[in-house]
This record gives structure tokens, C-alpha cells and sequence, in this order.
């Protein structure tokens, strides 16, 4: 039994010294009597919390920067009236609002409370427990007990990348073909027959064409459809670190989800693998409408991992699950170490076969650092930051050597330059 606080007020007056509140002991006790009698009537009046029933319903999944509505209905089937306060409890990450509520549920009817999470992390999101503190008509004691209501609320990435959809997708449609304009260089497969115009590729002139016809005829090409891509994210130490406000695992998925649907719009196949010491999540084999919510879903609860990506490993999963002639795009790290002693190793293993683009994040204080001047500080963080850029370039240019696209670029750059990237691939003819 819990004493509200109107109860233990009077409780403590009851328990002053006789001299102050009645002559005698009777009087003492006259006074404690009807006072315990009314906080043991007050708490046997109390709803039983035992008997309250509970279900939740609403949103299963919420982008991370939107709002989500959870609702909890609370049936009373007992014959007494419940008046509570409720407290739905949610991880500190989930961010409810409102913490606790006031309820009042008469006998056999129920009750519907709302919440709204706005969550700050992505991943699973799951309900604590329902705590519920049943008062009794007068106020002075409670009934106190818990219910578990299971309900996850899956976070998911902000795709914030989206906006640069639509200027990637008219450049897409004008390496499909789709133009008034059209050139050899821009594509692998014949698409169909137009009149000559200037400026034209004169190897695109089709000479039969033309002979059978009053007009000078050229050929028009279109990229390939469907390629092939795998994506593989490196869920390794490297990814936990942070640019920014962003951890660059984050970066990566929102590339990721741009490329993908990016490539599903171009005709080409999907799949998306986050490997470091073993398989993190997987997609695999998913028609281009299904494949990008796939995606989302698949890397929503994924975290990085504190340990050394192991490469080979990584590289041995890949070739298993790429078809020959794939585009492979590999997201990590561009630091010396782990490119030089794990990656470049295996390198050859997956340009024999495919071709290979890697994309990493590139941290804008640096950028910042390289231009500080002024004072003895300013200038050592200039020469620090000069020493980091030159090595990752060092690094970069190994990757080229082996024929490997390299992509390095601030957080907010990174998807539209990987997309950029993929682009200029499917207009050389490389996918």
C-alpha cells in the first residue's frame, strides 16, 4: 500500500505528542483511529491494478527525424472505478512525450492513451514496462503495480540524400536514350536509327542505313540494363567514427539507399551486404520495387563494430555472392593502414573479376584545419591537416593504380558523388 502525500501529512500530525494534540492517550488514539480506517477504506476503494488489461497499437516504423504515434488502450474490468496515474516507459533515445499520464477508467469500459516518439537514434526501439498507481476515491492511498506491453518501433535511416533523386534520375534518362541527342560515347547497346545532325559522332553513322535511305543515318546507344551491382558496407572500427555529428557508418547507408535507388530505376540489380569480421546484414535477390525498402529495413538496426574488418574475409564474401563483370562498391575507410594492410592485399582477387568503386568519407575539419593561419597553433593544425589530405590521396592513388574508381568526399557530398560515380561508369560502357 502507498500513502499519497495528503495521507502521510496527516499521518504525522496523528503522530505528534499527546500534549499537543489531546489530553490523553485516549485522545491520541481517537484521532490515529479514524484516520487509519479512512487510508485502509481508501485503498481497499482503489481499482485493483493486478486485473487491468493492456494493449498498443499504432506506428511499427519511423524515419529518424520524424515524429511517431504509439497508442495504449487500457480496459478496467473490474466493478471499481480507476483513477491512476500511468507511466509507459521508453528508452531515453525514443524521446516520449508525454512520461506520464493521468487516467480515469470507470468499471468494464476502456481507455485510450497516446504517445509520440521522436526518436534520436536509429535501430529497434522497445517499450519498457507500464507502471500504474491506482488511487482510491479519497486520495490518501494507492495500489502500485507493472505490466510488461511489448512494442518495437523500428528507427529507420533518414535517406536525406533523396533530394538529389530527381537530377540523377534525368541524367539517367539521358544516357537511356531518352534525349533528342544521343552519342556513341554514351552507352553500349543500340537503341534505334536517327537522322544525322552536326556535330555528330561520324563512327556512329550507319552506312546500310543510309544507303537504303535519302537521309544520312546514325546509330543511337544506351547503356546496359541489368548490371549487376553489390554494395558493401565495412561495419568495422572505422565506421564508428564520427564526421561531423554523423558517425560515417550513417553516411554510408544514406549513399547507399541513393545508389540503390538510383541503380533499381536504371534496370539493374541490387544487393547490399555490411560485413567486418562477419555477415552483418544482407540483400539479396530483390525485384527493383521491393529492393530499396529492403535495403532501409536491412540496415536500420545495424551498428558499427569495434574490431579490424577482416578483408579478406570481406573480399571472399563478395566474389561468393557477385556475379562475373559486377560493379562492387565498397564504403570504408581510405586510412593508410587498414587499406594498405588489409584491403590492397585482396584487391586483385576482385578487379580479375569485377569492377571495383570505393567511396569513403572525408572529414571536412580537416578541410578547415588545412586553411587555419595566424597563429603558432593555426599553422600546426595546417601542416597536421596538409599530412592527413596528402596521405589519403597517397592512399587513393594506390586504389587507382589497381583500376579501382576511388570516391572521396565531405558527409553531405558523398551520396550524390557516389551516384555521380556510378553514372559516369554507365556512360563509358564499364557496367
Amino acid at each position: 500500500m502507498a500513502l499519497t502525500g495528503r495521507a502521510a501529512l496527516l499521518a504525522a500530525l496523528g503522530s505528534l505528542p499527546v500534549g499537543i494534540l489531546a489530553p490523553s492517550w485516549t485522545g491520541m488514539l481517537a484521532v490515529n483511529a479514524p484516520l487509519s480506517l479512512a487510508i485502509l477504506c481508501d485503498y481497499a476503494l482503489a481499482a485493483p491494478v493486478r486485473t487491468l488489461r493492456f494493449t498498443r497499437s499504432g506506428d511499427t516504423s519511423v524515419r529518424l527525424g520524424d515524429a511517431a504515434e504509439v497508442r495504449l488502450t487500457v480496459t478496467n474490468p473490474s466493478g471499481r472505478h480507476l483513477r491512476a496515474q500511468l507511466r509507459d516507459a521508453w528508452p531515453p533515445s525514443a524521446a516520449p512525450s508525454p512520461t506520464r499520464q493521468k487516467l480515469t477508467v470507470p468499471p468494464g469500459e476502456r481507455r485510450r492513451l497516446t504517445s509520440t516518439l521522436r526518436p534520436t537514434r536509429r535501430g529497434d526501439r522497445r517499450a519498457e514496462r507500464v507502471t500504474v498507481r491506482s488511487y482510491g476515491p479519497l486520495g490518501l492511498a494507492a495500489r502500485q503495480g507493472n505490466h510488461e506491453v511489448p512494442w518495437t518501433v523500428r528507427v529507420l535511416p533518414p535517406f536525406t540524400s533523396r533530394k538529389h533523386l530527381p537530377s540523377r534520375l534525368a541524367r539517367l534518362r539521358e544516357l537511356d536514350g531518352r534525349t533528342s541527342v544521343l552519342s556513341r560515347g554514351e552507352g553500349t547497346e543500340f537503341d534505334s536509327l536517327r537522322a544525322y545532325v552536326p556535330g555528330d559522332d561520324t563512327r556512329s553513322i550507319d552506312w546500310r542505313a543510309t544507303a537504303r535511305q535519302s537521309e544520312v543515318a546514325v546509330r543511337t546507344w544506351r547503356p546496359e540494363r541489368d548490371r549487376h551491382l553489390l554494395i558493401v558496407l565495412d561495419t568495422g572500427r572505422t565506421s564508428a567514427g564520427r564526421v561531423g555529428d554523423v558517425p560515417r557508418l550513417d553516411v554510408a547507408m544514406d549513399a547507399t539507399l541513393l545508389l540503390t535507388a538510383l541503380a533499381s530505376r536504371a534496370g539493374d540489380r541490387v544487393d547490399v551486404l555490411a560485413y567486418d569480421r562477419r555477415l552483418r546484414a544482407q540483400v539479396q535477390g530483390r525485384s527493383a520495387a521491393d529492393v530499396l525498402p529492403a535495403v532501409v529495413a536491412a540496415l536500420a538496426p545495424l551498428e558499427p563494430e569495434l574490431v579490424e574488418t577482416d578483408a579478406r574475409g570481406l573480399a571472399a564474401t563478395a566474389l561468393s555472392r557477385a556475379p562475373r563483370h559486377s560493379l562492387i562498391v565498397l564504403l570504408t575507410s581510405l586510412d593508410a593502414a587498414p587499406i594498405e594492410e588489409g584491403l590492397l592485399p585482396v584487391l586483385p582477387q576482385l578487379t580479375r573479376r569485377h569492377t571495383v568503386l570505393v567511396a569513403s568519407v572525408a572529414d571536412p575539419r580537416t578541410a578547415a584545419m588545412a586553411k587555419a593561419r595566424g597563429t603558432v597553433d593555426g599553422v600546426y593544425e595546417a601542416a597536421a591537416a596538409a599530412q592527413t589530405q596528402a596521405q589519403r590521396e597517397r592512399t587513393a592513388d594506390q586504389l587507382r593504380r589497381h583500376g579501382v574508381t576511388v570516391v572521396d568526399a565531405a558527409p553531405d557530398a558523398l551520396a550524390p558523388a557516389l551516384a555521380d560515380a556510378y553514372l559516369a561508369l554507365k556512360a563509358a560502357g564499364r557496367l
